[in-house]
């Protein structure tokens, strides 16, 4: 079977049309083509006068056929035989399992990291504990939309803490930009179809879920761990670990408290709980894992009308079922020095209450499989550095998050509604005393004033820049009436837990920090493998 790829065909098109363009990119006879399977599907609107479909083929020729085409384009980047995308395991625990002084796997945190890190070690044997501190995902549901509808905050089980992770409240996309040699991403997008995701998500180049299938699909994979033998505890905060000094700096992980009165003993540890756990990073730094600060962003959530979007990326084509609800991705590098970038755009989608912590507003965005709200949105943010930015010690990008949050909840009227500015009198420089065209998404609602007190003056400054900036590439991107709703500050993890070759922290074994909160990942998908990586080094540990 061959890979063959940048077939680009027209909107629509017919199966025979693409069976028509792999003989012709080939140069063979139509009967040495015995089919194809679409691998990947993406478009190239470049051209809004002529947007067309990109495919990546697996082609079947006869015998002769393919023979004969890799020899005649041996140097072509277009053809090749198609990859092994399956999954091989690295290892495979014995029947008895476990046995003497080997212990189970712990695993703290159930968002897509802990999830694919449970779900392949329980594949494995493994039999791992999975520690929580959030609820289920559909009471965690119910406690979120207590915040968005009626103002009251779970600090326990909201849109950062609960099973399935910040995640589970976002748009769902399934892409990232991780290498990925050994294709684990197509492991992560396997287990979730079959966990009930849409079968599409494995061959559209952009692939999404969306909430509401997210919390089904989080509550399938649930029960397949604990089918293969893993065992899921939620409400079970960890409030300490133990770690045994073995000199140098050195340590041992030995096992953890819970916020129950119960100690695990335990020597292998996947720390998976997020960029939003700063009680557990700072119990960490407090028990000598060795944790330093990186860079992060703040900025606005911005909201346009869906139509404006789709119009500006595909012109006449706009509304095209195939093309569905545009996105954009955007990036200004400003006189001041900043980077101004659009982040997790969630075509139509909403703008939610993503806090986690009392008296503090944070925005953050949604959408579901069907993005069919009216509403585009997107942060736009400023990228910020330790040095330069937050100096002094590890966790003062933790405090400067903590005081534009507050700032954010103030501004708002200290009741969780948010500070919302439009974006012709941000640009202007004038408070906004009432809506526009535009409604805002973000409940319990927004309060509308001025929001350059809401950020350092630097960023305020290259937002200003950015947004004009911004309208030269999406057409009514700077439209008075769009609506800026503060403050974005999680977009990333403010620290990084440092880990070595072997995926265990750099001064503490048998720790394995995983995903979005130690800093080794970014979204659904890069969380997801990353978790992959860590539970494969965890089991390469523990049985050989």
């Amino acid at each position: 079977m061959l890979r063959l790829t940048d077939i680009k065909l027209p909107l629509r098109h017919s199966d025979a049309d693409l069976s028509t363009a792999i003989v012709n990119k080939l140069a063979i006879q139509a009967g040495d083509l015995l089919g194809f399977t679409v691998f990947k599907r993406s478009y190239d609107a470049r051209k809004k006068s002529n947007i067309l479909l990109v495919y990546q083929l697996d082609v079947v020729l006869t015998d002769t056929a393919e023979k004969d085409v890799l020899e005649r384009f041996s140097l072509q980047a277009f053809v090749k035989p198609s990859p092994d995308t399956s999954y091989h395991f690295v290892a495979r625990a014995s029947a008895d399992f476990p046995t003497g002084d080997q212990q189970r796997p712990i695993i703290i945190g159930f968002g897509p990291a802990g999830i694919l890190a449970a779900l392949v070690l329980a594949q494995m044997g493994l039999m791992p504990i999975v520690l929580e501190r959030g609820k289920d995902v559909r009471q965690r549901t119910k406690d979120t939309w207590g915040l968005w509808r009626e103002g009251k905050l779970n600090t326990e089980s909201n849109v950062q803490f609960g099973e399935g992770g910040a995640g589970t409240f976002s748009d769902g996309k399934l892409y990232s930009q991780v290498k990925d040699k050994r294709h684990l991403g197509r492991k992560v997008l396997t287990e979730f179809v079959k966990a009930g995701a849409p079968e599409e998500i494995l061959t559209v180049s952009k692939p999404h879920i969306g909430t509401f299938k997210l919390v089904k699909m989080v509550e399938n994979m649930r029960a397949e761990i604990i089918r293969l033998g893993g065992e899921i505890r939620f409400a079970h905060k960890v409030e300490s670990i133990q770690r045994e000094e073995t000199g140098d700096g050195q340590g041992q992980i030995t096992g953890l408290t819970l916020s129950t009165g119960e100690s695990l003993p335990c020597r292998h540890i996947i720390l998976a709980i997020g960029h939003s756990a700063r009680d557990t990073f700072q119990m960490l730094l407090d028990q000598g894992v060795y944790i330093e600060a990186k860079p992060f962003s703040i900025g606005f959530r911005i909201e346009h009308p869906q139509s404006v979007i789709d119009q500006a990326r595909f012109g006449e084509q706009a509304g095209n079922p195939i093309l569905g609800a545009a996105d954009y991705k955007l990036v200004h590098h400003c006189a001041n020095g900043r980077s101004v970038y659009s982040f997790c755009m969630c075509p139509g989608g909403t703008v939610v209450a993503a806090t986690s912590e009392t008296g503090r507003v944070v925005t953050n965005g949604m959408s579901q499989y069907s993005r069919h709200e009216r509403n585009a949105n997107a942060a736009i943010v400023v990228g910020i550095e330790p040095q330069k930015d937050y100096p002094g010690h590890v966790f003062a990008g933790i405090d400067l998050q903590r005081k534009l949050e507050t700032l954010a909840y103030e501004l708002g009227g200290s009741n969780y509604k948010a500070p919302a500015q439009l974006v012709g009198d941000f640009l202007q420089g004038k408070p906004s005393t009432k809506l526009a065209s535009v409604i805002p998404s973000y409940q319990p609602g927004v309060t509308l004033g001025d929001l350059s007190k809401a950020l350092p003056p630097f960023a305020v400054a290259a937002i200003r820049e950015a947004i004009p900036a911004f309208d030269k590439k999406i057409k009514g991107f700077a439209m008075a009436d769009a609506i800026l709703t503060g403050v974005e500050t999680r977009t990333s993890s403010p620290i990084c837990l440092k880990r070595g070759k072997d995926f265990q922290s750099i001064n503490t074994r048998g720790l394995y920090p995983a995903g979005e909160g130690a800093g080794y990942a970014g979204g659904i998908l890069s969380a997801a493998i990353d978790g992959i990586k860590v539970a494969e080094a965890l089991a390469v540990d523990i049985l050989n």
